[in-house]
């Protein structure tokens, strides 16, 4: 990438909101290999962000994020990538990968919510980060498909994990193994979209929820998320023993923060 191209990632900070903007509009917003390390090093920026209280994920253009660029792994895979041995190759590819999906992992746990604008297409990936998201606005235009058969694909960026978790097997299945590609009412209707939105309006629907939850009981927020992601694996006693603690620790941060007159 020249030093005048533009930057794949644009990285937004305003009153207590952080923007990422996947900014690769001509190819849907797909992850180029340089565009995946940036998003990783800005969502891991953002998460210890003490100025920042909620971040939005959303895309340049007409699309939210087509997956990863496959014209740029095809253009890889033709010239060869110079290693000694195969078994080199996998697992230097395997272990790039993995700290690329960091990315999905932070805006999961991150203790601030974290809210995926849906502005067009997702596929591939791409439903991993909107997946790893706390909320998922969508507009009116904007498409879900898994397309990882497409390409002979298995699923990334922790998409099997959260599709699992937010709809069930039954129907995580379905969205994989099937790959359709759903409308956006036809996704809101199975739980992928919390709220679809005219195109039109939203920008500014979305950032009007995330500025509320900005200025929100940050502290509140991060116990919460803790509260909620450990129930995913954890038991009903281990729940109820989290949330003592967590009930108590968020309420004091609350008070604590509080001008004396107002306790």
């Amino acid at each position: 990438m020249s030093g005048d191209a533009a930057p794949e990632l644009l990285v937004e900070r305003a009153d207590g909101l952080a923007t990422l903007t996947l900014n690769r509009p001509e190819r849907l917003n797909a992850l180029s290999f340089s565009l995946m390390v940036d998003l990783a090093d800005a969502v891991a920026d953002v998460a210890s962000d003490a100025s920042v209280g909620c971040v939005i994920l959303t895309g340049a253009g007409r699309g939210f994020c087509a997956g990863g660029d496959t014209k740029q792994g095809a253009e890889r895979r033709a010239t060869g990538e110079a290693a000694p041995r195969a078994e080199t190759r996998i697992e230097r590819s395997t272990d790039r990968l993995r700290r690329e999906m960091e990315a999905a992992r932070l805006l999961h746990i991150m203790p601030k919510p974290s809210i995926a604008m849906v502005n067009g297409p997702v596929a591939g990936a791409g439903i991993g980060l909107a997946g790893a998201c706390d909320l998922r606005f969508a507009a009116e235009s904007a498409t879900f498909s898994s397309a990882f058969a497409r390409i002979g694909a298995s699923g990334d960026y922790g998409s099997s994990w959260f599709w699992t978790h937010i709809l069930g097997t039954a129907k995580a299945r379905e969205l994989f193994l099937l790959g359709e590609k759903l409308t956006a009412a036809q996704a809101h209707a199975m739980g992928i979209y919390h709220r679809v939105y005219p195109d039109a309006d939203l920008h500014a629907e979305v950032t009007g929820i995330a500025r509320r939850l900005a200025d929100g009981p940050r502290s509140a927020w991060r116990y919460m998320k803790a509260n909620l992601n450990a129930a995913l694996t954890g038991t009903l006693e281990a729940s109820l023993d989290r949330e003592s603690v967590n009930m108590v620790l968020s309420i004091g941060a609350y008070f604590a923060g509080l001008p004396k007159s107002e306790t």
